[in-house]
């Protein structure tokens, strides 16, 4: 996962000091209730899921909440690697679906010129605005393949805009329009409000039924499906 980082040592003390708070609170909340439950881990967080781009079946009786960032590279591998198995075993069996959202948060951690992380997330939401989630997955599957190092500004609109025209059936002229006039900015804006209320510690940050998995491999999202469809 890649994690959200301090923009200074002032925040790197306020964090240090809140890890603590909350590590105090957790004990005391522990010893009363006697140690049973589970830990904060083990909650399940309620997503607001209307109108968001899906995966599979919107009937399937799993679901999978994925957070991600296009300049993050262990969200790249999640996409290449491990979404083919996770898909072919899971979403196209109908076990389970995926929603795909916004955690932008890269290029302003890197303090690059331009926020090109959320550039690239709008770009994805208007494609989605025109063609659904088909156009949605076909040009954020285009993006982190042509995707560049988190340090630096590539992901430009005059780039994404360049991308898009790869995604078949896009109305190019109605695509740049909405990306110039950040017309999908409340979106994104509300996905990542989603994910820092889900306290998301990075990207990719993946929930099944509302429960944060450990890590965003196929087995461990597998196993997280399987025990979510046997309960």
């Amino acid at each position: 996962m890649t994690r959200l980082q301090g923009n200074n040592q002032n925040r790197t003390v306020l964090v240090i000091g809140t890890l603590i708070a909350a590590l105090l609170i957790a004990l005391a909340v522990y010893a009363v209730r006697g140690g049973s439950g589970g830990s904060a881990g083990g909650d399940t967080v309620n997503f607001d899921l209307e109108g968001q781009p899906v995966l599979g079946q919107a009937d399937a009786p799993v679901t999978v909440v994925v957070f991600e960032d296009f300049k993050c590279p262990n969200c790249k591998r999640f996409e290449e690697e491990f979404l083919p198995d996770i898909r072919s075993q899971y979403l196209d069996t109908g076990k389970a679906k995926l929603v795909s959202m916004n955690f932008p948060f890269l290029a302003e951690s890197a303090r690059l010129p331009e926020d090109d992380s959320k550039y690239a997330a709008q770009a994805v939401e208007c494609a989605f605005v025109q063609g659904g989630s088909e156009a949605h997955e076909n040009l954020k599957q285009i993006i982190f393949r042509a995707q560049g190092p988190e340090s630096e500004l590539w992901a430009t609109k005059t780039r994404l805009k360049e991308l898009a025209q790869n995604v078949e059936g896009l109305d190019q002229a109605r695509f740049a329009t909405c990306l110039d006039n950040d017309e999908t900015a409340a979106a994104v804006e509300a996905d990542e409000a989603q994910a820092r209320n889900a306290e998301a510690g990075g990207t990719p940050a993946i929930y099944v039924n509302g429960k944060a998995v450990e890590s965003y491999d196929a087995q461990t999202v597998g196993r997280a499906i399987d025990a979510a469809t046997a309960n």
